[in-house]
């Protein structure tokens, strides 16, 4: 994908969409770049995965837009995938010419999968590694790449969660999974500084929780960063109400919160102070003498 820093990955073997991908990438060796002509009877799914590839590269589902059918049957419904020059493509098929830089070969089990890769089953059990991993980097300060972590471990339970009917035990299971996954993402980006973020991510956990004081807890803090008083107030009092233990760490948050709204309305009158007072010098007084002639 041109434009982009991450390359392609194509697994063999996994029954992608475009297969003549797969038999012309085996007759290439590593460091090659090649082209290659394909017929249109090759070529009739490419709108799709290009599609797919486009989302990827977004960070958005990789089948986003597409509906619910086989790849034949999206070739001739009249759905637009989102893009022109892909639906002119879905719409009238060609022969299309592919040019393929084989970066580099890896054997099985010596890479991680993307999510969208995986089987349910890869994505099930790759969680709790890629948990740990997270909280790894975060020990280590590398906030960064744990969010990042978080947010793949995310992506694979929701995904599972999508083909189960909310309220079911499956779905709430995984839901109780992405609970803590989503906590440590938010507690990196309060680090971030993405504060209003913070507050969505837990107001929603708390819809559905209302008892989890480390979401009260991460919302007040969030709350106060943004000079939201009042809703901060009222997540930590919440905190301590669920959990007395934490009223220490709760009145040293308020104590740096009412700080900064103090130095906030001191810089404030600082900055208005002068507005509505007259400082112009006093007008002075000027004499003018006149002499009078007379002509005669």
């Amino acid at each position: 994908m041109e434009g982009h820093s991450k390359p392609m990955e194509l697994i063999l073997g996994k029954k992608f969409k475009l297969a003549v991908w797969e038999r012309v990438v085996i007759t290439m060796r590593q460091g090659e770049i090649a082209e290659f002509t394909c017929d249109t009877k090759h070529t009739a799914l490419y709108p799709l995965v290009s599609q797919s590839l486009r989302n990827i590269c977004a960070g958005k589902d990789p089948l986003e837009g597409q509906r619910h059918c086989c790849g034949i049957a999206q070739i001739h419904s009249h759905h637009s995938l989102g893009h022109q020059d892909l639906d002119h493509l879905q719409a009238n098929p060609q022969p299309l010419i592919f040019t393929i830089e084989l970066l580099e070969v890896l054997p099985p089990g010596s890479f991680q999968l993307d999510v969208w890769a995986m089987t349910d089953k890869e994505k099930l059990e790759s969680v709790p590694q890629i948990h740990e991993e997270g909280n790894t980097l975060f020990k280590q300060g590398q906030i960064t790449q744990a969010t990042d972590k978080y947010y793949s471990g995310i992506a694979c339970l929701k995904n599972l969660q999508m083909k189960e009917h909310p309220g079911d035990e499956a779905w709430i299971k995984l839901d109780q999974m992405i609970t803590p996954l989503l906590l440590n993402y938010c507690q990196c980006k309060l680090l971030q500084g993405q504060y209003y973020e913070v507050i969505e991510h837990c107001s929603s956990l708390l819809f559905k929780y209302d008892n989890n004081v480390k979401a009260f807890y991460k919302r007040g803090k969030a709350h106060a960063a943004v000079w939201n008083e009042t809703e901060a107030r009222a997540d930590f009092a919440k905190v301590v109400e669920l959990d007395p233990t934490l009223e220490p760490s709760v009145a040293k948050e308020l104590r740096a919160m009412e700080e900064k709204i103090r130095a906030k309305d001191k810089e404030e009158k600082g900055r208005y102070k002068g507005l509505f007072t007259n400082t112009a010098p006093p007008a002075t007084a000027t004499t003018v003498s006149l002499r009078w002639l007379n002509l005669s």
